[in-house]
């Protein structure tokens, strides 16, 4: 019996450094994503042809900030713009 009392008190020691570093990351990625909507807030600010040189439109704003709170809307944004960078070249391999 005295094995078995020793391994469940090794796999509650070996738990809880995994429970902290979840909840870190959690922590770490809800800041992250509260940051990024900050700038992402500013992207609403630029007129039309800023936004058009970074490869976005406004209706490209209204998608991205439908995403839930504790998720990152830039990383949507960096989707959406990487789709049309790449449909744009492709259009463009054809003409050419």
């Amino acid at each position: 019996m005295a094995t078995f009392d020793f391994a469940t008190e090794t796999s509650r020691i070996t738990s809880r450094p995994a429970i902290a570093t979840r909840v870190v990351n959690t922590i770490s990625n809800v800041y992250r994503a509260w940051k990024n909507r900050r700038a992402f807030y500013r992207l609403g600010e630029m007129s039309d042809s800023e936004l058009a040189d970074i490869g976005l439109t406004r209706a490209d704003l209204h998608v991205a900030i439908e995403v839930p709170f504790g998720r990152d809307p830039t990383e949507r944004l960096r989707i959406i713009a990487a789709d049309r960078t790449d449909t744009i070249e492709g259009i463009a391999r054809k003409v050419a």
